[in-house]
């Protein structure tokens, strides 16, 4: 009588043939696949901007030892990552607003100030003052919602704690004519410093106009 070989031997060997070529594939494909090109050297390009005001600074870029100042408007360095940075250089002002703007566009509005002078020893405003009302009235209603410091201040002459209130009549006053004109009260923050703090230093018991103001900020 002839060996009958089992059935499951069969099969097994046919899997081994099938397993040796799909590795060789793999193989094949892993060795054919290009590696990774190294991510590119990264770089900052840095442009000094004057403020609100139209006022420029001064600042200093440091890398890789080295040191380059900006201190006029629109000037810029790039800076590369392990790099010195490089000359200084005044950008056009539309390339400027092609790479600032956007940023510059999601920045908060700078805050607007306004001084409003007042006669002597009173809670009148000069008549200039009255006319420079309209002009912050439309800077509140332009930048809704909004914040308004209201600081009411007088000159040195007389004493503090007299000043002290009298700043603050002041403050007040200015406040209900906003208040008059449709400014929401809750947005108003009124204070007084008397005279303490001084637009224009000078001594004691020395009237000054230009101290006998309220200061407006707007955020």
């Amino acid at each position: 009588m002839s060996a009958i070989t089992p059935r499951n031997r069969v099969p097994r060997a046919i899997r081994r043939s099938f397993v040796l070529p799909i590795a060789l594939l793999l193989l094949a494909a892993a060795c054919a696949t290009p590696p990774k090109p190294p991510p590119p050297a990264s770089h900052d390009i840095i442009v000094l901007l004057p403020d609100d005001q139209g006022k420029t600074g001064a600042i200093i870029v440091s890398s890789a030892g080295v040191e380059r100042r900006l201190d006029q408007p629109e000037q810029t360095v790039t800076v590369e990552a392990g790099s010195p940075p490089g000359p200084p250089t005044v950008m056009p002002g539309q390339e400027v607003r092609a790479i600032a703007g956007p940023a510059l566009a999601a920045l908060p509005k700078p805050p607007a100030r306004f001084i409003l002078y007042f006669e002597h020893d009173s809670v009148n405003l000069t008549p200039e003052s009255q006319a420079l009302l309209q002009k912050v009235l439309e800077r509140i209603r332009a930048r809704a919602p909004v914040d308004v410091s209201v600081v009411g201040h007088t000159d040195t002459v007389g004493k503090k704690e007299y000043n002290y209130a009298l700043s603050l009549k002041r403050a007040v006053a200015v406040a209900s004519i906003l208040r008059g004109k449709g400014v929401d009260p809750s947005v108003l923050d009124i204070t007084s410093h008397g005279k303490d703090n001084p637009l224009v230093p000078t001594g004691d018991q020395v009237s000054e106009p230009r101290n006998r103001r309220v200061e407006i900020t707007v955020r």
